[in-house]
């Protein structure tokens, strides 16, 4: 019988896969646990609008990230610290603070947990950091740090 996962399995296979079980499996335990539905044709079309929906999220979602990896190399984000005589700043360049200056200086709203910064940042000058946005899609950028007036 064919079945549409509604849920991933893992001795079956992912979400929205259309898999060849037998009878009884599928009617005694699949369908009735709601993991899975009848591979019917109204079901077959209905995964197939899911599918073809998902597939537009993602590629308005891709865009989007490409909007803002595009706005983050146009110019460095700039953050000003408090600092000593020497340059070097009190404390340390959180991903905290850079993702509220990415809120502030560029207009977009980034979860400081996906910034990841390359090293300790200690001293006045220019940085780098990661950012990680999921689908193994990164953008490595700038960013400066300047002394507090």
């Amino acid at each position: 019988m064919d079945i549409i996962l509604i849920q991933d399995v893992n001795t079956l296979g992912g979400k929205n896969e259309v898999v060849k079980v037998k009878n009884g499996y599928a009617r005694n335990f699949l369908i009735p646990q709601k993991i899975a539905v009848e591979a019917s044709p109204s079901n077959l079309k209905q995964l197939a609008e899911r599918l073809k929906v998902q597939k537009k999220k993602e590629d308005a979602m891709l865009a989007q990230i490409n909007s803002v990896i595009e706005k983050l190399k146009e110019a460095p984000v700039q953050l000003k610290a408090k600092t000593g005589t020497s340059g070097k700043i009190f404390g340390s360049i959180t991903t905290v603070m850079i993702s509220r200056a990415i809120r502030e200086q560029k207009g977009y709203e980034i979860d400081r947990r996906k910034i990841q910064l390359a090293e300790e940042v200690k001293e006045l000058g220019t940085h780098k950091a990661k950012i990680d946005f999921a689908n193994g899609k990164e953008a490595e950028f700038e960013f400066e740090v300047v002394a507090e007036a």
